[in-house]
């Protein structure tokens, strides 16, 4: 899944800081934090009324066009979305954040030649805060266009700035074994499996053990192999990757 934003804690406040205004940019700011705190709880009527007030202070506030976009998405109103996401990059074409949420919908809207344009622009903004994520979202976008190679350096690129986040070393396991770098493939899958005996909270998934299965077989580890088909074959009867692993096994491959 795309991640686009993450939001957390509690959104209680009042408003009498804002009744002093000393800076409108601050109240703008805490507006659009607020709005978007209701976004990821989809609480989308007390966030519109966040960024209604954001914008009433300034109509071409990017950070309040940009989660104006998301709320107008979740209602359904895709044309509007759009609008709202583009009147917030050509409000502030530096604003990496309007840029990330406008590829998430274009990726949401099937259109992945352009998801992969505002991702890529985005991916430059060396200062932007959840980099890896972007070069994650450019990577899937990347593969859904089969651009499989850049798809792997984009994965690479995750990997870094994230310092081995699991689902980067997984998307990167699995497109160098696709494209048959089973060593490099390997090295990666093997960061993953480590930190999955370290953290208990951390769970194989059918592609995981599907792209584990795929490395061992070709690397001739057959304990391995063995040891994940049988966990996909347990724990996931009924899924795609098993059918996969089912069909691999009887081409010999």
């Amino acid at each position: 899944m795309l991640v686009v934003l993450s939001v957390a804690g509690c959104v209680t406040t009042t408003d009498s800081r804002f009744s002093r205004e000393a800076d409108r940019q601050e109240a703008i700011a805490d507006y659009v934090q607020l709005a978007t705190a209701y976004i990821g709880q989809s609480n989308l009527e007390r966030a519109r009324h966040h960024l209604e007030r954001a914008l009433d202070l300034d109509s071409d506030s990017a950070g309040a066009l940009a989660a104006m976009g998301l709320v107008y998405n979740a209602e359904g109103e895709a044309a509007l979305a759009e609008k709202s996401f583009k009147r917030a990059i050509s409000s502030d074409s530096d604003y990496t954040r309007a840029r990330v949420y406008y590829g998430a919908f274009l990726y949401g809207q099937g259109r992945m030649d352009e998801a992969v344009g505002q991702f890529r622009l985005a991916s430059r903004d060396t200062e932007y805060k959840d980099r890896g994520s972007v070069f994650f979202n450019l990577g899937m976008t990347q593969e859904r266009v089969q651009e499989t190679e850049a798809a792997a350096v984009s994965y690479r690129r995750a990997v870094e700035l994230t310092r081995g986040e699991p689902r980067s070393l997984l998307a990167l396991s699995r497109v160098l074994a696709e494209q048959g770098d089973f060593n490099a493939a390997s090295r990666y899958y093997a960061r993953l499996s480590m930190m999955m005996q370290k953290n208990d909270r951390l769970r194989h998934s059918p592609e995981s053990l599907l792209t584990g299965i795929r490395i061992a077989h070709h690397l001739n580890n057959r304990n391995q192999e063995a040891s994940l088909a049988l966990q996909l074959k347990n724990n996931f009867p009924e899924s795609v990757e098993y059918q996969q692993y089912k069909a691999l096994m009887s081409n010999g491959e």
